[in-house]
């Protein structure tokens, strides 16, 4: 209970190999929280993370994205210039488009940020910039979360580059 106190949003992976015990042992403690009710469970991007009760279904959600490399360098980058293109937010952050359109989809999906239309022009704008801007700073993605995302920069990486098609 302390661990998922002290790390909101942590899952289950992550739990076991933080607190270096065997999955079963981390599955039976997580079960008996759950009955008991001291935690909640959240299913975001196919990934189940885990929060002391307290967190309402936004901050859940933000959290369990702001775990992601790569998810908050988007929202630095919008908190930094508020209504960026896709394409402008792609070079800030150093990934191809699509890769920003995947983590922009999940802020979209979730309420934590909206696309703007101006004929055919498109800009990113925060929904919640100060709910992000606070949590930003209380969580930070293990080296998993890390180790994960930067293997998916570099296949994307890869896959876009301009000879790719040649291999």
């Amino acid at each position: 209970m302390r661990h998922v106190e002290a790390n909101p949003g942590v899952h289950f992976n992550a739990i076991s190999r933080e607190l270096d015990i065997a999955t079963g042992q981390t599955q039976y403690h997580v079960r008996k929280l759950l009955r008991e009710g001291g935690v909640i469970s959240e299913q975001v991007c196919g990934r189940t993370h885990y929060f002391a009760d307290g967190y309402s279904e936004t901050e859940r959600a933000a959290i369990a994205l702001l775990r992601r490399e790569t998810t908050r360098e988007v929202v630095f980058e919008l908190l930094r210039q508020d209504g960026m293109s896709p394409d402008d937010l792609a070079d800030r952050v150093g990934v191809v488009r699509s890769t920003v359109e995947w983590h922009l989809s999940n802020l979209l999906d979730n309420d934590l940020a909206e696309k703007r239309y101006n004929g055919r022009e498109v800009t990113v704008h925060l929904a919640e910039p100060e709910l992000l801007k606070e949590l930003l700073v209380t969580v930070d993605p293990t080296v998993a979360d890390r180790l994960v995302d930067r293997f998916t920069r570099l296949v994307d990486g890869l896959l876009d580059s301009p000879h790719s098609s040649e291999r």
